[in-house]
């Protein structure tokens, strides 16, 4: 019999997943970021830092709709994040949707965001 509060072998360290995430990016692989963040993400729908690290991992990786979505809903979750305003604006830019980006681009102004 287990404690309640015994971690179990197949127990995820999530901070250690997000970890081992931004070093897969800063290693120049964010396909394989992309891997570990959609786990911990599944574990923890709103953590904002992972869903930031998954969205830079996406747009890394080229995979523009899916960092469209993480940052939407980086945005959805925190509205003043003037760093999500702006890379949803650029990351629509590159999908040539330059009107709707150009909200963002004036959020993100508003907000002080480099």
């Amino acid at each position: 019999m287990t404690q309640p509060n015994a971690r179990q072998p197949h127990d995820v360290d999530l901070h250690s997943e997000y970890l081992r995430a931004d070093l897969f990016l800063a290693m120049g692989q964010p396909i394989e970021a992309a891997k570990v963040l959609e786990g911990v993400l599944e574990a923890e729908p709103d953590n904002q830092a992972a869903l930031e690290l998954l969205a830079r991992s996406y747009f890394g990786s080229a995979q523009l709709n899916r960092a469209e979505t993480s940052l939407a809903r980086l945005v959805e979750l925190a509205p003043a994040n003037g760093w999500a305003r702006r890379a949803l604006a650029r990351t629509l830019e590159r999908q040539s949707r330059a009107a709707d980006a150009a909200v963002h681009h004036r959020v993100a102004d508003a907000l002080g965001a480099a």
